[in-house]
């Protein structure tokens, strides 16, 4: 007998949770119960469009739903999960965690005493991309990550530390795996009440040093990464899911030609540089399915609470470092 499908409900049917639905309506092991918007029109619009419940509160959410997915603005983050939590619901909380730390000291509490998992929607570390670093990147010595994005009033209840750069800080904490020691930041702001641009350089206590940059106020939008480690170097792209890397080893096999004659000084074509071969995927996807997973084994998800608790630390750190200056 196939065991029965997680009844998820969707929290915020914006811009990024009609694509909730649109998952959990087509995941397999999932049932799209329903969803809750506090414009009425677009959660009858959304679940028209997926043939699920509109439900008027979040309390008939909760009633109806084993998970559901936060996607409301980061501010009233604490206040859509405390009323899901105490109802026995599992969570998936869009990044960051909450808006402060009090704010998500109280979630994890609740979490905790409900026996409810909690996964936040760092959506990055299911992107194709990051499974490969994950990886290849084991002893990263410097890191620079750049996260560019139009500007848009949407986000902007928060700084674009942690509307943006939280991302990157997220990855940097799961490659570098060590404590920090320093953190150097800068940030303007240009059109909203908090930072619009900001860059972070971050001294990790083993040596690592990553340079964060991230900006809503650009033309174009870009999410890259590049590593060098003592084996190689390496460049990723989070949006195109793609990339290259140099090997160490193909240097020094380059130098050694180069010395014996094979190769002509100048000339650096010869040094192979290797496409990364990433299978594409829908990270948004991927997440949610890891999510549906978590809740019916019973077992804490890859970015849990704890996770999401300490990047949201880091990037707190750094927005106040700013706002200090």
């Amino acid at each position: 007998m196939p065991a029965p499908r997680i009844r998820c409900g969707v929290a915020g049917v914006g811009s990024l949770g009609q694509h909730h639905a649109r998952i959990y309506a087509s995941l397999p092991g999932a049932e799209l119960a329903g969803v809750y918007d506090t414009s009425g029109a677009r959660a009858a619009e959304i679940s028209a469009k997926f043939g699920c419940r509109r439900f008027g509160s979040i309390e008939e959410l909760a009633s109806s739903c084993d998970a559901v997915s936060v996607v409301v603005p980061t501010d009233q983050h604490e206040k859509v999960a405390l009323p899901l939590l105490a109802r026995g619901c599992h969570l998936l909380i869009e990044k960051p965690l909450c808006a402060s730390l009090d704010e998500a000291e109280r979630v994890l509490a609740a979490a905790q005493a409900g026996n409810c998992l909690v996964q936040v929607g760092h959506v990055e570390h299911f992107n194709p991309v990051m499974a490969f670093l994950e990886k290849e990147a084991n002893r990263p010595r410097y890191i620079t990550a750049e996260r560019l994005a139009p500007y848009q009033v949407r986000g902007t209840e928060v700084g674009v530390v942690l509307d943006l750069m939280i991302h990157d800080i997220g990855i940097i904490l799961a490659l570098v795996k060590s404590p920090i020691a320093k953190i150097d930041s800068a940030g303007i702001s240009i059109l909203s009440k908090t930072e619009d641009i900001a860059n972070a350089r971050i001294e990790f206590e083993n040596g690592c040093v990553a340079n964060l940059s991230a900006s809503r106020m650009s033309l174009k939008k870009a999410r890259e990464i590049r590593i060098f480690q003592e084996n190689a170097y390496l460049s990723l792209d989070f949006m195109n899911q793609s990339g290259h890397l140099v090997r160490k080893s193909d240097i020094v096999a380059f130098g050694l030609k180069m010395k014996v004659g094979l190769v002509k000084a100048g000339d650096t074509s010869s040094i192979p540089v290797h496409q990364i071969p990433i299978e594409k995927g829908e990270p948004l996807a991927l997440e949610l399915a890891h999510f549906v997973d978590s809740v019916a084994r019973s077992r804490q998800p890859k970015v849990g609470a704890a996770f999401g608790k300490s990047a949201l630390e880091v990037a707190i750190a750094v927005t106040d470092q700013i706002r200090r200056k």
